[in-house]
């Protein structure tokens, strides 16, 4: 009985999503961390309300004069210093380091360009929202903009779905004559599960000790794997 609970807690972990909710509105960023059906708000933080307390005032301007007593002191021993080095003309050495072969390196970067990729297309893209309100002085400019707006939208839609595969989404661009300034509203919830992370560590961990080996292996003298 105990091995089903313990494996029914490890599928409900693995199917877990993990991720981020951002949003822009007129109140300004929102950020949200996801973890599973609970959300955590990361922006904006909720401010303390500080009581005052005039013994601690007292401290804290105390040591903000200690803080600048030791900045000028430190300042003086540096200026001292640096005026005596000049004048003895000290010269140190560079320490000089050599990169490593070029024909390792790439394959590295190979392996983290395949975890790049594997990790972007198991991101999901659970909600996208935008709204444009769109204002101008003149309606003839206004209408073109509109135009160019949508235009814009039609050709980036294709390519953020080839990148990305996503749910929900809700998409509008408005016209407002009788605005002063234009304002946007725009959402973006991204989610991946435990599973998928870690799966997708294990394949590129194994991709990267292959290719370690194979870099030790030639460094010794034998063939490449």
């Amino acid at each position: 009985m105990g091995w089903w609970i313990t494996l029914g807690i490890f599928v409900l972990l693995a199917i877990l999503p993990l991720g981020v909710s951002a949003k822009y509105s007129e109140a300004g960023p929102h950020v949200r961390l996801i973890l599973g059906p609970f959300r955590i708000t990361l922006l904006p933080r909720k401010k303390k309300e500080k009581k005052p307390n005039p013994k601690a005032e007292a401290k804290k301007a105390e040591k903000e004069a200690q803080k600048q007593a030791q900045k000028q002191a430190k300042k003086k021993a540096a200026k001292e210093a640096k005026e005596k080095t000049a004048s003895e003309k000290v010269t140190k050495p560079l320490i000089e380091e050599k990169g490593g072969s070029i024909t390792d390196f790439l394959p590295l970067v190979k392996v983290l360009g395949q975890f790049l990729n594997g990790f972007r297309k198991k991101l999901r893209v659970n909600v996208l929202e935008l709204k444009l309100t769109m204002a101008a002085d003149d309606p003839c400019d206004l209408a073109v903009n509109y135009g160019k707006a949508w235009a814009a939208l039609g050709n980036l839609m294709p390519q953020l779905e080839r990148i990305f595969k996503i749910k929900k989404r809700n998409l509008e661009i408005a016209c407002d004559f009788t605005a002063s300034q234009t304002l946007i509203l725009a959402r973006l919830d991204l989610t991946i599960t435990l599973g998928r992370i870690l799966s997708l560590l294990a394949v590129t961990g194994f991709r990267a000790l292959k290719v370690f080996l194979n870099i030790k292996k030639k460094r010794k003298g034998g063939a490449q794997l």
